[in-house]
């Protein structure tokens, strides 16, 4: 599990926020990539997404992918089209600065960017963005505690993120860019399972509709080096005027 799972941004890490780990299990001479589908149903809104990162001799990871989001809560709301959706597209870039997440007394601590387009551009525009493209800067240290919670296996993670972005990017980017935090822990009740939770610090930008901060809890099950599986309950507030949106996650990722 030292890969972590694949976020929504793609990058290596936990659901909704990256952690300071690096996709696959390549050693410093090694290529390893991963590729995960992932989808999440609220009360009003689908969401799904389509990512793959590749790390290169343990030290650079390069991900991209792309977002749907169903507007269904929506559609009678705003007169929308049947089926309209917020799509979105990322790249991104992570590079290990220093340190290991085992080994090293003060964990394993990376940097990185993502960039993200509109393709739905008309409706961010509506929405109120001043931009339909932006880039979140990043940096995260974790540190895997072999003697930590019960005597389990723990990981615990911290992210500081620079945005613009009014939910993730999907309603665009715009204002003053803000700081916020993300943090994330794990215990390993066996060495092949995982559960935690993890908290999203959001900006709160948009003038029509409040953006509240994000958790979940999950259970992250890796059956082998080559699969991970991870379910969770999410909880994201208000989107875009409609309050108490949470439900079920779940991701499925391969890595070769």
């Amino acid at each position: 599990a030292t890969g972590g799972a694949v976020s929504i941004e793609a990058t290596a890490g936990g659901g909704i926020t990256p952690w300071a780990v690096l996709a696959g299990y390549g050693t410093g001479t090694q290529t390893g990539c991963t590729a995960a589908a992932t989808g999440l149903d609220t009360d009003d809104y689908g969401f799904y997404s389509l990512n793959a990162a590749c790390t290169f001799k343990n030290r650079v990871e390069i991900s991209f992918g792309r977002q749907a989001l169903d507007l269904d809560g929506l559609i009678p709301l705003l007169g929308l089209p049947e089926g309209q959706q917020l799509r979105q597209r990322y790249a991104g870039v992570k590079v290990r600065l220093t340190g290991d997440i085992v080994y090293s007394r003060y964990g394993q601590w990376s940097a990185g960017a993502i960039y993200k387009d509109s393709e739905d551009a008309w409706l961010a525009r509506i929405a109120g963005a001043e931009k339909t493209s932006g880039v979140d800067w990043y940096v995260s240290g974790g540190k895997l505690f072999l003697d930590g919670l019960f005597h389990r296996y723990t990981y615990v993670n911290a992210t500081l993120r620079s945005t613009s972005a009014h939910q993730t990017g999907l309603l665009g980017f715009g204002g003053s860019r803000s700081v916020n935090l993300e943090v994330a822990a794990a215990v390993f009740p066996r060495r092949d399972l995982a559960v935690g939770f993890e908290y999203r610090q959001k900006p709160d930008k948009l003038a029509f509709a409040a953006e509240d901060d994000w958790m979940d809890i999950f259970v992250a099950w890796f059956p082998s080096k080559r699969m991970s599986v991870v379910g969770a309950w999410a909880d994201l507030g208000s989107v875009g005027t409609l309050e108490d949106q949470s439900g079920p996650y779940l991701s499925i990722a391969g890595t070769f």
